[in-house]
């Protein structure tokens, strides 16, 4: 894609991500993923909203694919994720297929985690239901850290050695670990 069309998306998109009832509705889109679960190996191909609403059904889906793999514990997942990663997905092309290594994460499992990893955050949006660790099928993990920090949505945390992305619902931020 080339570098005008994808800041014209950026800024189109960032304007549209947070009001998807009324910005997106109008269109007729529909806002779907397409995600492979590298743990579990599962994979889902969902069109979450469409008709200028959510599906329910499907969030409920979403919610139980982001899973803690480790317990099977299910946890509500903020929907805003979703959307951030839809809002990816659309910079790079659309349609791509989203590896997930790691969503929601219980408190307990976070800890075990914690003990093994410097790099797991102690109060993680994992365990908040507002997180992701990603990479993409057919796109440059650096094209989707861009398309990321172009939307201004969350936190993007960039784990080039280790081949994943983070993103959260939190307040708009940025790390490379290990930092250079």
């Amino acid at each position: 894609m080339e570098r005008r069309e994808f800041i014209k998306k950026s800024l189109l998109f960032g304007s549209v991500i947070f009001w998807p009832s009324k910005s997106l509705a109008s269109t007729g889109r529909e806002k779907r993923l397409r995600l492979y679960h590298i743990h579990t190996g599962e994979s889902i191909d969902t069109v979450y909203w469409a008709d200028g609403q959510y599906h329910y059904e499907e969030l409920r889906y979403l919610n139980r694919f982001f899973r803690d793999y480790h317990t099977n514990e299910v946890h509500p997942i903020d929907t805003r994720l979703f959307e951030y990663l839809h809002g990816i997905d659309w910079l790079l092309g659309g349609n791509n297929l989203i590896y997930i290594l790691s969503a929601y994460r219980s408190p307990r499992t976070n800890e075990l985690l914690r003990r093994h990893n410097r790099g797991v955050a102690k109060n993680s949006f994992h365990t908040k239901g507002k997180a992701v660790d990603i990479r993409f099928s057919d796109a440059h993990l650096s094209s989707v850290r861009r398309a990321a920090l172009a939307m201004k949505a969350g936190g993007v945390g960039y784990y080039p050695r280790s081949n994943f992305l983070h993103i959260d619902t939190g307040t708009p931020r940025y790390w490379r670990y290990p930092k250079r």
